[in-house]
Order: C-alpha cells, then structure tokens, then sequence
C-alpha cells in the first residue's frame, strides 16, 4: 500500500490555513470528495488480498476520520469568527421604533354597516338579522307580490331546486324586506328596526353587481305618517354625510309594499369627478339624485305579519349600502367593492380602532 502519511500532512495543514469556508469546501472536496485522494485510496481496498486489505483498510479509515475531524473544527472556528465579526460591524438602535407588521383593514361596506347601526341606535333602532336563503312567501307573497305579480320580474333572483314543505320556491334573498316580516310575526307592533345585510340580484355591471348590501328600516306603531318618514332620512343623511345641507325631494312611485310610495331624491353637486352631497337639487350647480325607496307600509303586508293595520301604521325605506359607501368616500366602480385587491382595501379601507361614533365623527378614515 501506498504510504499516504506524505498527503494527509499537506492535507491537514492547508485546512489549517484555510480563510473560508469556501476554501475549506474546496478541502473536504479534495480529500473526502467522490474523487478525492482518501476516497481514491479506499477504492483501491477492492483490488487488495484480503490479506492486504485487513492491514490497509483500518489506516486508510483512520486518515478519513482526522481529516474529516479536522475539517469539522475548522469549520467551527470559521464560523464562530464570521459570526463575531458580523457582531461587532451591526448595531442595534434600541430607541427606533419596531418594524411594523402588515395589518390588514375593515372593508368599506363593513365600516358604513357599523355607522349605520350607530346613528339608527341613536334614533331609537334597532337593528334586525335574517336568513339570505329565503323561502317565496317570506320575501314576495307577504311583501303583497303574490305569484303574478309582475314586480317580481324586478326582483329576478337565484332559485334553488329545493322546496318548501308546502311545495314553495327557495332562494337567495331580493331585499332585506323579509327580515321586516319575520321580525313584526315574532315581535308585534309596535316595531323600530333597520335590517342591513347581503341581498342578491341577477345585475352586473359598473353600478350593480349580483350581490350586494342593503339597508331597510321600519317603524310601526300608531298615528305614524309621511312627515315622520322625512324626517328620519333627512335626519340619518345629515349624519352620515356630516352636514347639515342635506336637501331631501319625496317623489311619488310604486311598491307593493307601501301605499303610498316614494322614491328619495337628496340634492348634489359635481366637484370634479365626484359627486358631493349637499344642497338643494334645483339650486344653481346642483341636482337631484334618487338614493332609496319608501313609503307607507300596505295594510295588507301588516295583516299578512299579524299586524292589525286598523289599529297601527308604520313607514319603511331601503337604500343601498355600498352606493351611499361610494358617494361618501369616493369609490366610482361598485365592482371593486369584490375584487378583494389589497391596494383597493389599503386605499379605502378602515383601521380597527376606528370605529364610528357621533361624537367623534361616524367616518373618521385610517
């Protein structure tokens, strides 16, 4: 056998002097690698008498254990020194603040529902859930839209195969007005509620989207009437747009629901791109715009919810959260309101300590 005495002392002392870790890998390579001398020398075992082999094998074996010794201590020293060295050349500011961590923000529409629940509670509302998955009678018959009614075809929705027990269509519901129904059968009259939550719709476009938000109010008791009605919007839109040129126009229509109907028009004006709300509609610079619709509820929708209508009467509105999120904050395309962008949602988005008071103010932005 060879005498390798000669390479293993070369070999020891250039991983002696090696500076780096690379010039240490290029050692091990060279000693321990698939073609490096050790490994070429335990190759050769196979060419030995097995004679030969017993004297050779435990010399050859006990040169790749120094050497690999050697390499793992040098390997330690290395990396003890780069790490003292990186110590001393990095500081640390201890009076910076913290690196701040990603945050995520509350929708818009989310932000809007919470300033609605607060300035209706402090009108005396209270606020109304019900199920999305609606059954027919809940959200047409009972609204007076029995099965020809042709308002239904406003109302074209997402039907599901299944029935009802009585054979009935289910589907998604088409306004929050349901929620009016169930809550005056559980609770009676009189009744103060708003009913905000997700309705659907087969609409899609810049300014409708197949689903959407939707706010309903309802109040219910005796000797109420349209002035009442007036006042409550004129008195939710100066609170919510924070100002108190809030111009509203009640313009006759049609709902099953209510008789008499009105749509609610709130006067504006166009500051660039934006609609402002504010002013009066016919004034100079401005003009009118329909927010919601109302009107007195229809007798026969408080007898179909176990409310006699001789004895009590009430008015109902509903308006679209996600537009009056738009003309309060900006927003031109209701569709992002759903793309779930971040840069969307860092923009328009909310802080979650930010929540909406009247005495601070219902839309202070993060």
């Amino acid at each position: 056998m060879t005498d390798l005495t000669p390479q293993k002392d070369a070999s020891l002392r250039a991983i002696a002097q090696a500076a780096s870790l690379e010039a240490l890998d290029e050692q091990r390579v060279a000693a321990l690698g698939k073609k490096g001398w050790v490994s070429l020398a335990l190759k050769t075992l196979g060419q030995m008498s097995p004679e030969e082999r017993q004297e050779a094998a435990p010399a050859i074996q006990a040169i790749r254990a120094e050497i690999a010794a050697a390499i793992d201590g040098k390997k330690g020293e290395l990396e003890t020194a780069a790490l003292e060295a990186q110590l001393a050349s990095e500081t640390l500011d201890l009076t910076l603040p913290a690196p701040e961590a990603p945050r995520g923000s509350v929708h818009p529409v989310s932000q809007v529902m919470d300033e609605l629940a607060e300035i209706f509670a402090d009108l005396g509302f209270a606020v109304a859930t019900g199920p999305e998955i609606e059954d027919d009678w809940h959200n047409f018959t009972a609204l007076n839209m029995d099965e020809s009614h042709p308002a239904r075809a406003m109302h074209d929705t997402f039907y599901f195969p299944d029935k009802t027990a009585d054979g009935g269509e289910i589907l998604l519901r088409t306004h929050t007005s349901p929620v009016q129904i169930r809550s005056m059968k559980e609770q009676g009259a009189p009744i103060r509620i708003i009913a905000p939550g997700r309705v659907y719709r087969s609409d899609s476009d810049a300014t409708h989207t197949p689903m959407f938000h939707q706010v309903e109010g309802l109040v219910v008791d005796r000797n109420i009437h349209l002035g009442h009605l007036k006042w409550t919007l004129e008195t939710f839109f100066k609170a919510f747009f924070e100002r108190e040129d809030i111009t509203l126009r009640l313009r006759p229509s049609y709902f099953p629901f209510t008789e008499p109907s009105v749509e609610v028009d709130v006067g504006y004006s166009n500051e660039g791109n934006r609609r402002v709300v504010g002013g009066h509609g016919d004034a100079d610079g401005h003009d009118w715009m329909e927010l919601g619709g109302s009107g007195m509820v229809n007798a026969r929708v408080l007898k179909m919810a176990g409310v006699d209508p001789d004895e009590y009467q009430g008015f109902a509105f509903g308006l679209g959260i996600d537009r009056i999120a738009m003309l309060k904050y900006g927003m031109n395309d209701l569709r992002a309101f759903f793309d779930g962008d971040p840069r969307w949602l860092s923009h328009y988005g909310f802080g979650a300590v930010d929540q909406p008071t009247l005495s601070a103010g219902v839309g202070v932005a993060s």
